[in-house]
């Protein structure tokens, strides 16, 4: 069925991505500098004063959280899929330093002078990649222009990297870059123990980017895919996924490990005390005491009196989950959990389901990925679905923005408009909100929403927005269409359509997807560059996870008894 997608007054944000696209033809370098003025005249929801000749922080924070910090020495990016092919390009990313983003994964070396290479997984991370990287450029120069209008780069050439800037120093600056002093704090913030480096190399030249593409055809992004396949079965030889039953989540690297070793919970004297020393969390933060831990325990281990990750890594490995860390390709790490070696008296007591113990007998696996940015989510769920046994269920939870909730709400779509094909899914979603709202004490729960999955972050205005907006559709993210499309070609012997409405509603095993409220994107610039969600974050993403979990323990268990009821007869 034809579906006609209403106009949604995208023209510019269309002739933003066909212009870098065909800027990308060329074997050579490009300027972002050709980009600035087709980014600007998209009016993008997280750069809302590009065109402003005052700074925009919230979009300046959000690109720097994306980038490592040598993006202030950094003049050309260069992107590829996998060391080799950096490498047969005259790049030896090998030898350089690994670095990384506080807020996006995604591998990448620097050279030490003024090249960066990122590795990519899809054309998803293009469109990440180049409107960061463009906003980015903008903001810098705004305050570039200040800077060295004022001469300020000759004081700050007398400081040394490490000098703390006084209250009044704070102050100057802030005023000659047009800011407030909220606004120049967040921008330390984000910054580090990088300010005053920062501000020199902002103050002494302005930035001119420049980009080239590697390698960008369909089969690059495929071969990146089956390598990162490959490190899995070579990392976990003991396993035969051909013959494994397997249920695929899209989380994190954390929360389903978590609860599956309950390690935190073991650890709840230490934790507490570590928090009353150091004053994390209030009293009524604490009140809810399983999230509150987990949300301590990373930080415990890695401070100084704290025992490192090994103790967890080991508690991990007793219990049947062994992670595994991608090399020499895009960043995307997995953890596998043999189910039939779960502890249930180490498990979360959430995930309390009778009949325990015909677990034991189960030849199931999990496979949690870190949930991969826009298409990759196709190529990876096509990829493990094509190599194991049988797909029991998939299951996805991430981030989206909401144009009606509250950060931190909890958003379960059974409708998904997908940008990338053009398609309306419609799904029986294995989720409910019962099934996460009894998790939860300050959160709310949105079923039966309309997701839209957009192609990039930067590449939504406020009219493309709205035209969705008063058609329903409140919930805004990047993977669930992808997947969706993988799981149309799992039941249907052809390539996913395209511009039609799709009844997923066939599919015999689970589909389940949970998305959780970061940003407010209609509300001028809230974006997670103008805060961090911290634990707001946390209680969302671990009711999601434990909903989760007891759906595979429940489907599990009742499999292996419908099994053994079979062979009795």
């Amino acid at each position: 069925m034809e579906r006609t997608v209403p106009k949604t007054e995208s023209d510019q944000i269309e002739l933003y991505s066909r212009t870098y696209y065909s800027l990308l033809r060329s074997t050579g370098e490009i300027a972002i500098d050709a980009l600035v003025e087709t980014h600007t005249n998209m009016d993008s929801l997280l750069h809302v004063h590009a065109a402003d000749p005052f700074p925009d922080v919230a979009a300046f924070s959000y690109t720097t959280l994306r980038f490592p910090s040598c993006i202030i020495h950094t003049r050309l990016v260069v992107l590829g899929q996998r060391s080799t092919v950096f490498e047969s390009h005259g790049f030896p990313v090998t030898e350089w330093q690994p670095v990384a983003a506080r807020a996006r994964r995604r591998r990448a070396r620097f050279d030490g002078v003024e090249t960066l290479g990122l590795y990519i997984a899809s054309r998803s991370d293009i469109d990440d990649i180049i409107p960061s990287l463009t906003a980015y450029q903008i903001e810098w120069n705004k305050l570039h222009a200040s800077l060295a209008h004022a001469q300020y780069h000759r004081k700050l050439a007398e400081w040394p990297d490490d000098h703390e800037l006084t209250a009044e120093q704070c102050r100057e600056i802030a005023d000659i870059l047009s800011l407030t002093p909220e606004a120049f704090k967040q921008l330390c913030g984000v910054w580090g123990d990088q300010v005053v480096p920062s501000l020199r190399c902002i103050a002494e030249r302005p930035k001119r980017f420049a980009l080239q593409l590697l390698a960008g055809s369909l089969v690059d992004y495929q071969k990146a895919t089956r390598h990162w396949w490959l490190n899995i079965r070579s990392e976990t030889p003991h396993l035969s996924y051909a013959e494994r039953r397997v249920y695929f989540v899209s989380s994190n690297s954390h929360s389903i490990v978590n609860l599956w070793t309950g390690h935190a919970l073991r650890q709840k004297e230490a934790l507490l005390d570590y928090n009353d020393q150091h004053h994390l969390l209030t009293e009524a933060e604490q009140r809810e005491a399983e999230n509150s831990l987990y949300y301590l325990l990373n930080k415990y281990e890695q401070s100084e009196q704290g025992p490192g990750d090994g103790p967890r890594l080991d508690a991990e490995q007793s219990v049947g989950v062994q992670r595994v860390t991608s090399v020499n390709s895009f960043e995307l790490d997995a953890q596998i959990i043999e189910i039939s070696k779960l502890r249930p008296d180490w498990l979360d007591p959430r995930l309390q389901v009778p009949g325990y113990e015909q677990l034991y007998n189960s030849d199931a696996l999990i496979i949690n990925v870190d949930y991969p940015l826009g298409m990759a989510a196709y190529d990876i769920l096509t990829r493990v679905a094509e190599n194991v046994g049988e797909l029991c269920g998939v299951y996805i939870l991430g981030k989206a923005a909401t144009l009606n909730a509250r950060v931190g709400d909890i958003m379960i779509p059974a409708v998904v408009h997908d940008e990338h094909s053009k398609n309306t899914y419609l799904f029986n979603n294995a989720f409910e909100a019962a099934d996460v709202s009894r998790y939860l004490m300050f959160t709310t729960v949105l079923d039966n929403q309309k997701a839209v999955t957009v192609t990039g972050t930067f590449l939504q205005n406020a009219r493309y927005m709205g035209v969705f907006y008063r058609e329903g559709y409140t919930d805004i993210e990047m993977e669930a269409g992808p997947y969706l499309s993988a799981v149309y070609e799992l039941i249907r012997p052809k390539r996913h359509p395209y511009n039609e409405i799709v009844s997923l509603h066939p599919v015999k095993f689970d589909v389940g997807i949970i998305h959780y409220a970061s940003d407010k994107p209609l509300s001028d610039g809230n974006n997670l560059g103008s805060k961090s969600l911290s634990l707001t974050g946390v209680e969302p993403t671990y009711a999601a996870s434990v909903a989760i979990l007891k759906r595979i323990i429940s489907h599990e268990i009742a499999h292996v008894q419908q099994r053994s009821s079979a062979l009795v007869t």
